[in-house]
């Protein structure tokens, strides 16, 4: 069984070291690499979001539950989360991309309808009828290994 590798690298972007992760393979494959400033910019914002008839990402997904998926919760009077609280969700939520092949990753195929390609069960509801959802296509592009603003 191979072992996956995360190796933890910093660019600098206006003075400020802004981390990104490569998410490869042993062996030199390719790696994807996932950027902290995309995350913190694009994806968060998809786990707070409201969408009709479902709750949103993070009030199932900030409480101790059986899910791979547990954002740090809110500080007291917080609508978002700090740097802290951020690092430590892109921690969280590299580990639910797939290296071997990105777009077959937990984080898009979770919460995707299974008739669009999604896994069978998702107990928060599908939040995307469609690989062509806006929200999934922007979780689709960091997956792929996107930077800079998506929104």
């Amino acid at each position: 069984m191979l072992a996956l590798r995360l190796l933890m690298v910093a660019f600098v972007a206006a003075g400020t070291a802004v981390p990104v992760v490569a998410v490869a393979q042993p062996g030199g494959s390719a790696a994807t690499q996932l950027d902290y400033a995309f995350f913190k910019t694009s994806i968060q914002p998809i786990f707070t979001a409201k969408r009709p008839g479902l709750v949103r990402c993070v009030q199932c997904h900030t409480h101790s539950t059986n899910s791979r998926l547990l954002l740090q919760p809110f500080a007291a009077g917080a609508a978002s989360w700090d740097e802290e609280q951020s690092r430590k969700n892109f921690e969280t939520v590299v580990r639910l991309v797939s290296p071997v092949k990105p777009i077959a990753s937990r984080l898009l195929m979770h919460p995707l309808a299974r008739a669009a390609g999604g896994d069978p069960f998702h107990a928060g509801g599908k939040h995307w009828d469609s690989q062509d959802a806006p929200e999934w296509r922007i979780l689709a592009a960091w997956v792929r290994g996107q930077t800079g603003p998506s929104r």
